[in-house]
């Protein structure tokens, strides 16, 4: 599946995990890592790890927190950008798979993806 979204968001440049990290920052920013960490589920350290690739891309700012020792991260413009153009490709793909799959079997697979 996650290969599905790849290609579907693959003209704004980054890739599903990308994509998806870059709306819970939107959600939350200025976010810190810690507490993306917990949004998203990943240990600290993997999200510190994504957070950089996306700084170096440019779609992600760091700064601090109220505690200095803390980063906290938000996006950038050209971050903001990428989100309002995958939106539609993100969108697009989510109903293709609905077509295919039929709208039962979408519930049925997010409840599963849920639980997980």
């Amino acid at each position: 599946m996650a290969a599905f979204y790849d290609e579907a968001i693959a003209p704004v440049g980054v890739n599903i995990a990308q994509f998806s990290l870059m709306r819970t920052i939107a959600r939350s920013a200025p976010v810190t890592l810690t507490e993306l960490g917990r949004l998203t589920e990943l240990d600290r350290s993997t999200v510190g790890r994504n957070v950089r690739v996306l700084e170096k891309m440019k779609l992600v700012a760091l700064g601090r927190g109220k505690d200095q020792r803390e980063a906290t991260v938000s996006l950038s413009d050209a971050g903001r950008t990428v989100l309002e153009d995958g939106a539609p490709l993100w969108d697009a793909a989510q109903k293709a798979l609905d077509d295919r799959l039929g709208a039962e079997a979408m519930r049925n697979l997010r409840a599963a993806l849920d639980s997980l």
